[in-house]
């Protein structure tokens, strides 16, 4: 319910904090300029009367985070040591997701026990998870969106040359032959006859690939990448943890196929920070393609709407206790998801009539000036 939540606070602030802006034709010629230091694009005619987003060059050193540095997220502080920037691509902030995928996993095994062994084993499956394949994932993303970063974020340490494509580039081959290392070496200490845990990771790289390269580049269409991403996220690392300790069974390959719906929802919240770079290089990304308003109900939908019908799913085969646990906390969080919704269009609202009014207050004091001095120039 927590991911949920936060899920609706983003996209509330992002809808307040967003404004429309007339944006050139789409068949207006584009030029692109590459240096070392940034990448530059603009457009070869432009209407003079009309109002683009302007981006800073780089971030406000001073106001930047160096907390959001380590994690990889917005409002990061500009940093110029290579390692924290190394792991700044790699946004560490993604990683628990994956990490309670294995947990979840090698408890549904059901082989899992507290000994040393076990607890090792889970411990590389989270490495494998997180640092080296979501890194990887999340440094290919970064590499592969660097013209769009170069206009929604152009102090990126990719756009603002901080560092440079042949260390990133480096960077994704360790991380992908690390985390395809470590899956083998599970498979072996596990003993399978069939590397079952090495190809779920070469699977999930490959899928993290077509989802960020082209010619495929599934992020192009908002349903099929969000799907794409929401697997990765909650399917594979499940089968991982629990492959490790046991054997997939088609009850859990269903659920967590079902969940990835839901990390649909959840994965459309990262598009809403790149509406004007998705646009301008043409990504269908949901917040593009049906607008932000749209956007947020299929979101809190593809949650909402997925957990109930698992909840259903686990009514249907035999366990209702399951079930009703379930919706007893799915019904909480739908009230504060529309408490949410409500208190946005009403701050958003709050802020287009005060917006008004100062204009209306601008017009006032400009009529009375105009007043004043019409008066003035008629006293004798």
């Amino acid at each position: 319910m927590a991911s949920s939540l936060s899920t609706v606070l983003s996209m509330s602030v992002s809808n307040i904090h967003t404004r429309r802006v007339r944006t050139r034709s789409l068949l207006s010629p584009l030029s692109i300029s590459a240096t070392r230091r940034r990448l530059t694009i603009r457009a070869a005619e432009t209407d003079a009367n009309e109002v683009k987003p302007q981006a800073p060059d780089k971030a406000p050193a001073g106001s930047g985070s160096s907390f959001n540095q380590l994690l990889g997220i917005k409002g990061a502080k500009q940093e110029t040591n290579k390692w924290k920037i190394r792991l700044q691509l790699t946004k560490p902030v993604t990683w628990p997701p994956l990490v309670w995928g294995v947990i979840c996993g090698a408890a549904a095994s059901g082989n899992f026990q507290w000994n040393l062994e076990d607890v090792a084993k889970s411990i590389v499956c989270m490495m494998m998870s997180g640092p080296f394949l979501t890194g990887y994932t999340q440094t290919l993303n970064d590499y592969y969106d660097r013209e769009i970063d170069a206009i929604n974020e152009p102090y990126r340490p990719i756009p603002s040359g901080a560092i440079s494509e042949n260390e990133v580039i480096t960077q994704i081959w360790v991380l992908l032959l690390g985390g395809l290392s470590l899956a083998g070496l599970l498979d072996v200490w596990a003993g399978h006859d069939y590397p079952v845990v090495f190809y779920l990771a070469l699977g999930g790289s490959l899928l993290s690939y077509i989802y960020s390269a082209p010619p495929l580049k599934l992020k192009q269409n908002g349903w099929i990448g969000n799907f794409a991403l929401g697997a990765s996220y909650i399917s594979l690392p499940w089968w991982a943890g629990q492959a490790l300790f046991g054997t997939l069974t088609p009850d859990i390959i269903v659920l967590t196929l079902l969940y990835s719906i839901a990390g649909l929802g959840i994965a459309i919240v990262n598009d809403f920070k790149s509406i004007e770079g998705d646009r301008a290089l043409g990504l269908q990304s949901l917040p593009v393609a049906f607008g932000a308003e749209t956007a947020k109900w299929i979101c809190v939908g593809a949650i909402d709407i997925t957990q109930i019908s698992v909840a259903g799913y686990l009514l249907g085969a035999g366990k209702p206790y399951y079930a009703l646990a379930l919706l007893a906390l799915i019904l909480p969080q739908i009230v504060f998801q529309l408490l949410f919704m409500i208190i946005a269009s009403l701050l958003l609202k709050s802020k287009s009539t005060w917006v008004d009014l100062k204009v209306l207050n601008s017009a006032y004091a400009r009529q009375s000036g105009n007043v004043k001095r019409g008066c003035s120039n008629n006293l004798p």
